[in-house]
């Protein structure tokens, strides 16, 4: 599938882009070749191939679980209006 030049304007147009005549005939040229990439990636034969999540066969690095930060709840919540069960309590607005 190749795109035209009147495909670019319309991309353009739809990406509310103001291309000159040069930009349009370069993204002409890089959308061709992506193109013409997709359609060579689709021709590789992947039958029996796994998904695979990640490019790369790599473990992730894991930290150890510590706590890093002290409780300041009660201090946090110290300026509020009124607090129950460490929970903040609002006014209702929505009527029932």
């Amino acid at each position: 599938m190749a795109l035209t030049l009147s495909d670019v304007e319309k991309i353009a147009h739809l990406s509310r882009l103001s291309l000159t005549e040069a930009e349009k005939a370069q993204n002409l040229k890089e959308l061709n070749d992506i193109f013409s990439l997709v359609e060579k990636m689709q021709t590789v034969d992947t039958d029996g191939i796994e998904p695979m999540a990640h490019p790369h066969e790599v473990a992730l690095r894991l930290r150890e679980d510590a706590v890093t930060e002290t409780d300041r709840a009660a201090e946090y919540q110290a300026v509020a209006p009124e607090v129950r069960n460490r929970l903040y309590i609002v006014p209702q607005v929505i009527e029932e």
